[in-house]
């Protein structure tokens, strides 16, 4: 019983590993593709929030960080 509970246990944190590295590598693809779409110069932020899902305060943070 003792056994049984320890590996499902296991594999419950197994699977929140997965789950937790599978959010952070899609945010940074988005994070990603929001600067190669900054880079361009095409779009203004609120196109670039729309495009990607974030939130036009991240993409003028991001519009910083690329401008230092």
């Amino acid at each position: 019983m003792l056994a049984e509970n320890l590996e499902n246990w296991a594999q419950q944190e197994r699977q929140a590993g997965r789950l937790e590295g599978h959010q952070e590598g899609e945010q940074l693809g988005i994070t990603k593709t929001a600067r190669n779409l900054l880079k361009l110069g095409v779009l203004n932020n609120e196109q670039i929030a729309e495009a990607t899902g974030l939130t036009v305060d991240e993409v003028v943070r991001l519009r910083i960080e690329n401008n230092r």
